[in-house]
């Protein structure tokens, strides 16, 4: 009986035999070719952060996120806790059964969510699913993010001296949750919403579900304010200040501009009033559009909603929301501010 023994492929039978290891990053090698670059290019580092543009840049952009910080992780600690421990049958109980009335009391409600827009997707949808009828839910969705205290006190400390700011953002966005949630009671069919099949937490109990909350949110609202304090401090270092004259002269396009913008950001409520605020060329009506649209419609909203409610409501109720928040906006701006 003959046996044979194969011999490890070596050179190019490894290559040719699809060795895993081909091909595979030296994290060591990386780590070193990384120093001996930042080596070689210090000089040209340290000029271009010299420069008073990028200096400029790097000011707004600190102070924007240091001011959000604090009450960016508040929210995110807050909105878990209630998210977690406070059960949807709660709010179901407190809601009255007239639809009508239910909307005002559901948008009024939402200042007892404080968090981000993230967290009042999941909770509206475990509102939906436990029988709260779904135009009182929508109001508490759009309201919730906006209206509670922790965004409302953030928007008073971005705004130390326009005062009238955290009145009109509270108004507006309650006008348009209501408006909205009464909306969809009159022309809204069941079958544009697809009622929310999971639950809104997952984990083995209450405290694995509420740090899994608070990561998900962190994780989640720190970056999307990096990428907005990003973009404020390049607006305001960066573009041309002719430009942003030009647009914020403009009453009507500033509005649409900064409207759009808080969608394409998609930063978290609250963190968004020292975005707004750094962006002192526009009016306070262009800016009061840049607070109400974003926590009510933005990039991660439609995504979430998509997910949530269906793809047939995110295309219907998104739309809507952008229009009637930015009307809205130029109502109570013209009022108020």
């Amino acid at each position: 009986m003959t046996t044979t023994t194969e011999a490890a492929p070596t050179g190019a039978g490894r290559r040719a035999a699809g060795d895993p290891r081909r091909g595979r990053f030296d994290s060591s090698l990386g780590l070193i070719m990384l120093l001996l670059l930042v080596v070689v290019a210090q000089g040209p580092v340290r000029r271009a952060l010299s420069a008073p543009v990028a200096q400029s840049w790097m000011t707004v952009f600190t102070a924007v996120v240091l001011q959000a910080l604090p009450f960016l992780v508040l929210g995110v600690l807050l909105s878990a806790l209630i998210a977690v421990f406070v059960p949807p049958s709660f709010f179901a109980r407190a809601l009255p059964r007239r639809p009508a009335v239910a909307v005002p009391v559901a948008g009024v409600a939402g200042a007892v969510l404080p968090g981000c827009e993230c967290a009042s997707v999941p909770v509206a949808g475990a509102l939906v699913r436990r029988g709260v009828t779904p135009a009182a839910a929508l109001a508490f969705l759009l309201s919730a993010p906006a209206i509670n205290p922790i965004v409302l006190t953030a928007t008073a400390v971005a705004f130390p001296r326009q005062p009238q700011m955290v009145l009109a953002r509270f108004v507006a966005s309650l006008l348009v949750a209501c408006a909205m949630g009464w909306l969809w009671q009159r022309l809204g069919r069941a079958d544009w919403l697809r009622p929310p099949a999971r639950p809104a937490f997952h984990g083995h109990g209450k405290g694995a579900a509420f740090w899994a909350s608070v990561r998900h949110d962190v994780m989640h609202a720190g970056g999307f304010l990096v990428v907005g304090a990003m973009a404020a401090a390049t607006l305001k270092a960066v573009v041309p200040a002719s430009w942003l004259r030009g647009a914020a002269d403009d009453p009507v396009v500033s509005i649409l501009a900064l409207a759009a913008l808080a969608v394409l950001l998609s930063i978290c409520s609250e963190a968004d009033a020292f975005v707004a605020a750094s962006l002192s060329q526009f009016s306070l009506t262009a800016r009061l559009a840049f607070l109400v649209v974003g926590p009510m419609i933005d990039l991660k909203l439609f995504a979430m909603q998509t997910g949530t409610f269906g793809r047939g409501f995110a295309l219907r109720f998104a739309p809507a929301t952008f229009v009637l928040a930015v009307l809205v906006s130029s109502l109570v701006g013209a009022v108020l501010l």
